[in-house]
């Protein structure tokens, strides 16, 4: 871990936190999802400098170490991106997104195609953007729901600190059922403050996890994704991915459980959306698969890449 490399860019005002190790001419940037943080990819980040790639992963505006950013949106993910990118000097990428890190990555491939080697994404597979309809299909204590709704995702999340507030929503996350909390109960209350970690998440990890989020709040987490997800995008009128892709998702990953979701992960359909893709499932794996079985997943990453260079 000492070996990764911090350091910030100037984007929009704001210093934007990056990790980075290895010095290949591949060039390989991560995104991460929620509740995470460029840390998350700490093993795919070490196991690619050693097979050769560069590897990068930022902080999302209002994340871990970057600066807040109340008014952000998926687009300032999308322009982000590209300023780091630019920064850099670094022509094109492959782009691995993880949770709603996901859909800037494909995203980014849609609007600028000429800088993406291939996408391969984890937990979720693509949605274009617009309306979510699952909502109005699962019932009002829906996480996602629950959260979108101003001040009641603050009240949870305040009533306890950061750490308590990452290690319950990681416990949670790391389930095969969709957290939804009843009437008069809060998505929090879902997971008793005591529960294990699960074993492939440390203490340690969770420090990590609890000192940067003390930093950043949830104030920009909670606004992108979950208050963001229903954004207008300008895309070509044809928003399909066309550079070369993988899907990996967890067999019991909760989010197969959306409504709709698990039509996208099957290949007739995605070959709609994503005509290149190749979709590939670890059967023991839930939504945090990249941390829980992180040998399986370098080794898918790598194959990947190789294929593609």
């Amino acid at each position: 871990m000492d070996e990764i490399q911090q350091k910030f860019i100037k984007v929009d005002g704001l210093n934007l936190h990056i990790a980075e190790i290895g010095t290949g001419q591949n060039v390989v940037v991560f995104l991460h999802g929620f509740p995470e943080i460029w840390y998350s990819w700490r093993h795919q980040m070490i196991a690619l400098a050693n097979a050769g790639f560069r590897a990068i992963a930022p902080d999302f505006r209002g994340y871990g170490l970057s600066d807040p950013s109340p008014n952000a949106t998926f687009s300032h993910l999308l322009t982000d991106l590209l300023a780091i990118l630019d920064s850099l000097a670094i022509p094109k990428v492959f782009l691995v997104g993880k949770d709603f890190g996901g859909r800037p990555a494909y995203l980014f491939s849609i609007l600028h195609p000429e800088r993406v080697l291939g996408v391969i994404t984890l937990g979720v597979p693509y949605v274009p953007p617009g309306p979510l309809h699952f909502s109005k299909l699962l019932p009002e204590g829906f996480y996602i729901s629950r959260w979108q709704e101003p001040g009641r995702a603050e009240a949870d999340f305040g009533r306890f600190d950061a750490k308590t507030v990452v290690r319950k929503i990681y416990t949670l996350f790391s389930r095969s059922e969709i957290p939804i909390a009843q009437e008069n109960q809060e998505i929090l209350d879902l997971v008793d403050s005591s529960t294990p970690l699960p074993p492939w998440f440390t203490e340690e990890d969770l420090a990590t996890y609890g000192a940067l989020y003390e930093k950043s709040g949830f104030q920009t987490a909670l606004k992108v994704p979950y208050r963001s997800l229903g954004e207008k995008i300008n895309l070509p009128s044809e928003a399909i991915v066309k550079v070369p892709a993988l899907l990996i998702m967890g067999g019991k990953d909760y989010t197969l459980k959306f409504p709709g979701i698990e039509d996208l992960t099957k290949a007739e359909k995605a070959k709609e959306l994503v005509p290149n893709q190749e979709i590939t499932f670890i059967p023991e794996g839930t939504h945090f698969v990249q941390e829980q079985f992180p040998a399986e997943i370098n080794q898918l990453i790598l194959a990947f890449l190789a294929k593609h260079t």
